[in-house]
């Protein structure tokens, strides 16, 4: 079952859904940027609701069925857009978060005002304190576009105090997301109860999930590593 919903947020409506679980529902999953949307990720919310675990996920702003401009949000508003709604449908702490691509970032951040027990960070993205507030457009686009502007986030250090389980799936052939990202994230979770790196074959920045789905097999253990990280697939 999915349910959808809407979630008020200053002069917008964010729309999202919920794949239904068998039990508790404690997965928030945030999607990347550009064209992303809550809907480029059915392939695995529909592998982990067949497993059992639900998962709520909406559209940000400038995105997908919630619509607006870009230039209303920014990467921090992406992160007060996902507190709202994990606040508006009572999801339940520890939460699992996954971030693909922007969305990375969004849920690393998300542990610093969240109980956060698992992290699934999917082709990640992360950036440097200085874009955070700055709205989408050309300013926010000549933060990020400065040669390894990324090394001097703030990722690090906010993996370094997260002591849940940390799951990092890369592409090989990302053309967006520079390998050392990736690498980074998994080695500055110290603390962590487990954290592991898994590189896709073949695989692109848009083009994962959806890779792997032509290989039954590989698509399956890829959800498994998945559904480990949420504590052997508890909801």
């Amino acid at each position: 079952m999915i349910v959808d919903f809407d979630v008020a947020f200053g002069d917008h409506v964010l729309k999202g859904d919920q794949y239904v679980g068998d039990g508790v529902n404690r997965v928030l999953y945030l999607h990347g940027a550009g064209t992303g949307s809550r809907r480029g990720h059915h392939l695995l919310r529909n592998a982990l609701q067949q497993r059992g675990i639900g998962s709520t996920s909406f559209d940000c702003i400038g995105h997908g069925d919630t619509g607006g401009t870009l230039a209303q949000s920014s990467v921090a508003s992406r992160t007060r857009q996902a507190q709202a709604v994990a606040a508006a449908r009572a999801l339940p702490e520890p939460l699992a978060v996954f971030g693909a691509s922007m969305g990375a970032y969004n849920a690393i951040r998300f542990t610093q005002s969240h109980h956060v027990d698992a992290l699934v960070l999917i082709v990640p993205g992360v950036f440097t304190p200085t874009a955070y507030e700055v709205p989408f457009g050309p300013e926010f686009s000549a933060v990020i576009r400065r040669e390894r502007s990324w090394a001097d986030s703030d990722a690090w250090d906010i993996l370094s105090r997260f002591e849940g389980r940390l799951l990092v799936i890369a592409a090989e052939n990302d053309a967006t997301i520079p390998r050392e990202i990736p690498e980074r994230l998994v080695a500055a979770a110290t603390r962590a109860q487990s954290s592991r790196l898994h590189v896709v074959q073949g695989a692109e920045h848009n083009r994962l999930w959806s890779l792997l789905a032509e290989d039954p097999p590989s698509f399956d253990a890829a959800v498994d590593m998945v559904a480990d990280t949420l504590n052997g697939g508890r909801q």
